[in-house]
């Protein structure tokens, strides 16, 4: 059943992958092909030429990696902070973060904040802070820090280490399938975030992945708009074959970098659960 649960998990990437290696002509005739029948790159060819792609696949690397880093070491101190029972108000601070949960100041206070009195338009930290830190990872690192025996850190504070040395030496050690699993969240935020571009990226210089291949796909069907409109002979445009070679552009590296950090996963997130 395993097997069978596995292989028809795949099934779809692989049609993807297959059907993005299709001609447009052969994917009119015959549709969607395990296996291609009549091989062509041309999906790929154009999205790469148009020359935006390999520099937006720099800018989302670097706000996924950046962005990741600085929104674990944010969370992981407030969720020890939070963690520590002899914290004064911890319970209204926790209530206060969990309420944001709820509500929210909305788009328009938003985006005033962030163009208006941090002055981030046009820059990569707009990409960032915003999303830098987010409720839920928040509180599930904080549950995740109360499950950790509190003598280990009243042990080191006894030898006189203080918050920040039990924090970076004891605590986040033992709470890797923790940072693993809240890491990836984070990182598939990030990695997948194109409304923060849209909102506040007016040149494309900075355009991450997903908003650089949205713009190429609606440019592709505004070519084809304007051609049946018209009547100009502009050439059989792939638009299918974009849509699934964007696809594949775009989850390809989350997809190879996820069995990697499988077990820490799947450990984070059954850890806990049984108490005894």
């Amino acid at each position: 059943f395993i097997i069978g649960f596995a292989v028809a998990c795949l099934i779809p990437f692989i049609l993807v992958i297959s059907s993005s290696l299709t001609s447009q002509a052969s994917l009119n005739q015959f549709g969607y092909c395990f296996w291609p029948k009549e091989f062509s790159i041309e999906a790929y060819s154009l999205l790469f030429k148009s020359g935006t792609v390999i520099p937006s696949y720099g800018v989302t690397i670097f706000i996924t990696v950046v962005g990741t880093v600085l929104s674990m070491l944010v969370t992981c101190a407030c969720a020890y902070a939070l963690s520590r029972k002899n914290m004064h108000y911890r319970g209204a601070i926790a209530f206060f973060i969990y309420f944001t949960m709820l509500f929210s100041g909305g788009l328009v206070p938003t985006y005033l904040w962030v163009t208006r009195y941090l002055h981030l338009s046009d820059s990569l930290w707009s990409l960032i802070l915003p999303s830098l830190v987010n409720a839920w990872n928040l509180l599930l690192m904080r549950n995740f820090f109360n499950g950790i025996p509190e003598a280990l850190s009243e042990s080191a504070s006894i030898d006189g280490a203080n918050d920040i040395k039990i924090l970076f030496s004891i605590i986040l050690p033992v709470s890797l399938p923790g940072i693993a699993t809240v890491g990836l969240f984070y990182a598939l935020a990030y990695w997948n975030d194109w409304y923060n571009c849209m909102l506040f990226m007016s040149g494309s210089d900075n355009w991450n992945l997903q908003y650089t291949l949205q713009n190429i796909l609606n440019s592709s069907e505004a070519l084809k708009r304007i051609a049946n409109q018209t009547g100009m002979q502009v050439g059989q445009m792939p638009s299918e074959g974009l849509k699934l070679a964007m696809t594949v552009i775009a989850t390809g590296p989350i997809v190879l970098l996820y069995p990697f950090l499988q077990k820490y996963f799947v450990k984070g997130l059954t850890l806990g659960a049984v108490k005894g």
